[in-house]
């Protein structure tokens, strides 16, 4: 798909402009309601679905099939990092009325660092083909860590800062409490860092190492850094309503890995088979639409397996937990 830089730069202002106004609903600090949520979901939702459609009506089925199939697949991964948000939450102790703010912030400074990690992609593949080998490898690889984790009965799970973070409290030091939606204040005439800063560098840098995995996934499906780059705005921009909304759901999703090890491992061979067929061997190559089937077909089934799995989790509780209630009264 051939995209001009004017393109490029309204896409990105017409992106700017859909944060600003995000930004200015959501500016006064308060508790998100599962009705707001809900709400800013269905509409970031449908804004990607009416990029998607732009895409189909100008440049064909081809690219609007591998956005979709992009942006499908770097939300489904995206679910997997609100696990990790929940943790940075919890261990800063966030007000809930920041954590609307916090988000925002935190998902920009992911965008910001996605965008550079996709330039950087798509240099390498345009100049080193042989590169699909070890995309394809690393996502089968990553795949099978995701399952072993999965299996791993890890009942309580910590969130450990990352080196950069830590050395910036060293440098800037950090206050002891939060000052509203301040970032910086003065403490004995030295300026360093409120906690309010410190938990939207944990969430912005922290979501680099899953775009360690989800870059290289949608890079198995698309080659087009302008299809990589829009994918990866939409479903980071509606991460944050995502967090509200099924916050209290993302306990019930025991199988989300497990899903997201299959998607994963599916693109990487994918990115195999097409690495070989650029080396000239004649493979069969997996299309978009087959690509887009397998992703939606497994999210569904994870989905559907999951709640029936923690509804008869639920029930086995319930009937051990009678027997003793009888005997107490």
């Amino acid at each position: 798909m051939d995209v001009s830089l004017t393109l490029w730069v309204l896409t990105i202002v017409g992106l700017a402009a859909l944060i600003a106004v995000d930004f200015f609903i959501g500016r006064k600090p308060h508790d998100v309601s599962i009705k707001e949520a809900g709400v800013w979901t269905v509409v970031w939702i449908a804004l990607a679905g009416l990029f998607g459609l732009g895409l189909f009506l100008f440049a064909g089925g081809e690219p609007a099939g591998e956005f979709f199939a992009g942006f499908i697949t770097e939300k489904s991964l995206s679910v997997d990092n609100l696990f990790v948000f929940v943790l940075i939450m919890a261990k800063f102790a966030v007000p809930s009325k920041y954590q609307q703010r916090v988000l925002l912030v935190g998902v920009l400074i992911a965008l910001v660092l996605r965008a550079i990690f996709i330039a950087a992609g798509a240099a390498i593949i345009a100049n080193f083909a042989w590169v699909f080998y070890i995309f394809g490898a690393f996502l089968i690889y990553t795949a099978w860590k995701l399952i072993q984790e999965a299996r791993a009965d890890e009942d309580e799970e910590e969130f450990e800062e990352n080196r950069l973070l830590k050395a910036a409290e060293r440098r800037f030091g950090v206050a002891d409490r939060y000052h509203g939606t301040k970032l910086w204040i003065r403490r004995n005439g030295k300026r360093v860092m409120t906690p309010m800063l410190v938990v939207m560098l944990a969430i912005g840098t922290t979501d680099v190492l899953f775009a360690l995995d989800s870059i290289p996934a949608i890079f198995g499906l698309t080659q087009d850094p302008y299809i990589v780059f829009t994918a990866n705005a939409f479903a980071l921009m509606g991460l944050r309503q995502l967090y509200f909304l099924i916050g209290g759901l993302l306990k019930k999703l025991v199988h989300l890995s497990y899903g997201l090890s299959v998607i994963l491992g599916f693109i990487g061979i994918k990115l195999v088979l097409h690495a070989l067929h650029e080396s000239g061997v004649h493979v069969p190559e997996i299309s978009i639409p087959v690509s887009l089937g397998v992703i939606c077909a497994v999210l569904v089934v994870t989905t559907i397996t999951s709640l029936t799995a923690t509804r008869r989790q639920a029930a086995r509780e319930r009937a051990e937990s009678a027997p003793k209630e009888s005997i107490d009264v």
